[in-house]
C-alpha cells in the first residue's frame, strides 16, 4: 500500500461516519443540540466539509468545491463565503440548516475531490514544505494528517451528539 492509498482509506471513512450519524434525521434535529451551547449535528457535518474543502484546495492549488461547484448558493447560509465554522458564536453554529442529503452530498463531493488530489501525489510529495511559519515547517503529510485529525474527530463527535439526542432518552 502507498501512502497515497492509505490517506485515500483513511479519509474514506469520514463520509461513512457522518452519513451515519446525519441519515435519516430531519432538519430540526440536524439542528438541534446535546447541550445547550453545543455544536449541532448540522454544523458539524458542514464543518467537516468545509474544514476539508478549504485546506485540500489550498494543497491542490484548485478552487473550492464550495464555490467552484456552486455548494455555498445550495446551502444559502448567511454568511460570507469563506466562511467555514471557525470561531463561530452559538448563534452562528444555530444557523447552519440544511438537510441531511444537502449535508452528506456536499462532503461526498469534497471528498471526491480530496480522493483526486490523493491520488496524485507520491511519497516524495508528502515532504514537500507547506507552511514554513512552524518549528518544524509544517509539510503536505502533516498538513494531511491534521485535516484528516480534525475531520475524525467532528464525524465522532457527531455520532456521539446523534446517540446523546435521540438514543439516550
Amino acid at each position: 500500500m502507498t501512502p497515497a492509498e492509505l490517506l485515500v482509506e483513511a479519509f474514506s471513512r469520514v463520509p461513512e461516519t457522518v452519513e451515519r450519524a446525519v441519515g435519516g434525521l430531519s432538519e430540526d434535529q440536524l439542528a438541534s443540540r446535546p447541550a445547550a451551547g453545543a455544536n449541532t449535528l448540522a454544523w458539524l457535518a458542514w464543518h467537516i466539509a468545509r474544514g476539508q474543502d478549504t485546506q485540500v484546495a489550498a494543497l491542490a492549488g484548485s478552487e473550492q468545491v464550495w464555490t467552484a461547484d456552486g455548494w455555498v448558493d445550495r446551502f444559502g447560509l448567511p454568511f460570507p463565503a469563506e466562511a467555514l465554522g471557525y470561531g463561530m458564536s452559538r448563534d452562528d453554529v444555530g444557523r447552519v440548516r440544511a438537510s441531511a442529503d444537502l449535508l452528506t452530498g456536499y462532503l461526498r463531493a469534497v471528498h471526491e475531490r480530496t480522493v483526486a488530489y490523493l491520488r496524485t501525489l507520491g511519497p516524495e510529495d508528502l515532504d514537500v514544505v507547506v507552511d514554513a511559519d512552524y518549528d518544524p515547517p509544517v509539510t503536505v503529510g502533516v498538513r494531511l494528517v491534521s485535516i484528516l485529525d480534525d475531520c475524525v474527530q467532528h464525524a465522532g463527535q457527531a455520532g456521539y451528539a446523534r446517540g446523546v439526542l435521540f438514543f439516550n432518552r
